[in-house]
């Protein structure tokens, strides 16, 4: 593994959850592996279970930790070829992956999409520098297309909750918002679930699908009570539309996930990535009920990263 930037990155996603839930059960298995090496955390959006999930998980392995919350601490960066910085920005990205090269053996970068321009974001023209300069391996810590340490640590959720000896049926339904939100962790989710051994749905309202590059033949409701219907696992996101990005159509149905919706599956575990808008995207009651498996989903986001970051250790010189 040279980068992590999506599920293309694994070979074996099984192999994977499976040395993942290894690291669970003893997180300091490997305390010495990241001795002498640094890694940078370079945050160009907020951030809560990311950044902490990966400090915890990179200090597990020994590693050095630099933290830069770019947006705040950081020269005002410019991403555009050859341009004329005459302006706002202060330091051309080139420049300052390069400097990063300097000082860290990886590169973990966070950044949203930025939801104007259709064609920037489906490029990833952020992520896409970094990977462009960038002398060392490059970890996605979210982009505007997709989040991986989520969807791995969903995969790894799943996993654990699930003991049966059938596929489970998991459904990806949209939720309302206050505001427009980005693709990124439907489009991740959507497409870990695919490489997983699950009868998996997607349910949206007319006028909110996903890019077809990530849904492919996945099976898409427009009605969510019928998507839900022997649902075992129930992931709830919002996202706006991508057709016509980042508008949101109007919803007249109520798609909020209730505990009466919730009682028409079976008895499914609810998962969602955080941070949720209680009584908007959920209830309190199904948050707080014990079909709720947000919290242990959120603990397992430093054993995703810790595997990665394992991962990426084997393949570093010593």
């Amino acid at each position: 593994m040279k980068n992590f930037t999506s599920i293309e990155d694994i070979n074996d996603l099984q192999s994977m959850i499976k040395k993942a839930l290894q690291i669970k059960n003893n997180p300091l298995s490997e305390p010495n592996k990241g001795k002498g090496k640094t890694i940078g955390l370079v945050f160009l959006n907020s951030s809560l279970r990311t950044r902490l999930s990966s400090q915890i998980a990179a200090q597990n392995l020994g590693l050095n930790v630099l933290i830069l919350n770019a947006s705040q601490e950081a020269w005002n960066l410019e991403f555009a070829d050859g341009a004329v910085m005459n302006g706002g920005t202060v330091e051309h990205v080139k420049d300052a992956v390069e400097v990063l090269n300097q000082y860290c053996d990886i590169i973990a970068v966070r950044c949203f999409a930025g939801m104007q321009n259709k064609e920037d974001d489906v490029n990833e023209s952020i992520l896409s520098q970094f990977l462009k300069y960038a002398k060392v391996p490059v970890i996605s810590l979210e982009s505007a297309t997709r989040h991986p340490l989520q969807s791995f640590a969903d995969c790894i959720t799943i996993t654990e909750n699930w003991k049966e000896n059938r596929k489970p049926k998991v459904v990806l339904t949209w939720a309302p918002h206050i505001k427009p939100i980005a693709h990124a962790v439907a489009n991740s989710f959507t497409e870990w679930m695919q490489s997983m051994e699950v009868d998996f749905v997607i349910a949206n309202p007319e006028g909110y699908g996903l890019d077809p590059k990530f849904v492919k033949n996945t099976t898409v409701f427009h009605d969510q009570n019928e998507a839900l219907k022997d649902a075992d696992f129930i992931y709830v996101k919002n996202w706006s539309s991508f057709e016509d990005y980042a508008a949101m159509p109007e919803v007249k149905e109520n798609w909020m996930l209730t505990q009466e919706k919730l009682n028409a599956t079976q008895n499914a575990k609810v998962m969602h990535c955080l941070p949720v808008r209680r009584n908007v995207e959920l209830s309190d009651e199904v948050m707080d009920s014990e079909n709720s498996i947000i919290y242990q989903e959120a603990k397992n986001r430093i054993f995703s990263a810790q595997t990665v970051f394992s991962e990426i250790l084997d393949e570093l010189p010593t």
